[in-house]
């Protein structure tokens, strides 16, 4: 499944994040303390969006995207990959998205949208906490079941970047109306990628079933050929 970040896009941002995970490395930094911080970072995103100070809000989730990338690298290339480590990351993940859309929401109950909007704002805000929540459980939930979910039109990576980004240069825009866009867009594809996931796991499951069915079958018909054999 092709993602919205382009793979030049991510390339160049791997190259680009090589010489600071080295120092890193280098340096023995905890992966969890690398982890921690991000989601420190993406708290204080929240709360600068829940004041309406929108274009810090999107500079620090930007920030706290970038933390995210490195800790699992850290980890990766100083072999100090763990089970908890992992689990803490997943969690953490989820706490700081929780906390971001929480902050959204308050700004648009603020006053950040003309009063007609409020509601479907909020509602526009917590969909997308919802399916930004559920995509992420769609994966845990598949990879715990042994098969690869890492289908979808936007990823962790994707919905941080389409966020931050404009609401780093412009702000909320005027009456709040492109920070609700975006998140609107960022709702519609997160339900999206729940679909997408859901429809994956469910042909993984098939094309289990079916090769699961045919191993069943296949030691009674060789059973039945040696009863042959015997008898004649």
């Amino acid at each position: 499944m092709a993602f919205l970040i382009p793979g030049w896009l991510r390339r160049a941002n791997e190259a680009a994040l090589a010489p600071i995970i080295n120092r890193l490395v280098a340096s023995e930094a905890s992966p969890n303390v690398i982890t921690t911080v991000g989601t420190l970072v993406l708290v204080g995103s929240a709360v600068a969006f829940g004041f309406g100070i929108a274009r810090l809000g999107g500079f620090l989730l930007l920030l706290s995207g970038l933390l995210d990338m490195l800790d699992g690298r850290v980890a990766r290339r100083s072999g100090g990959t763990t089970k908890f480590g992992a689990f803490y990351d997943s969690t953490l993940d989820r706490v700081g998205e929780a906390f971001l859309f929480g902050g959204i929401t308050i700004f648009f109950v603020a006053g950040g949208v003309p009063d007609a909007w409020v509601i479907p704002a909020v509602a526009t805000s917590l969909t997308a906490l919802g399916a930004g929540l559920t995509v992420s459980y769609a994966r845990a939930r598949a990879e715990g079941l042994g098969m690869d979910c890492t289908v979808g039109v936007a990823q962790r990576a994707e919905r941080i970047l389409g966020l931050g980004v404009p609401t780093m240069v412009f702000g909320a825009g005027p009456n709040g109306f492109l920070l609700l866009g975006i998140v609107a867009v960022l709702a519609l594809l997160a339900v999206i990628t729940v679909v997408q996931r859901i429809v994956h796991v469910r042909k993984l499951t098939r094309v289990r079933k079916r090769s699961t069915q045919a191993r069943w079958a296949a030691p009674p018909l060789a059973d039945e050929s040696a009863k042959e054999r015997t008898h004649k």
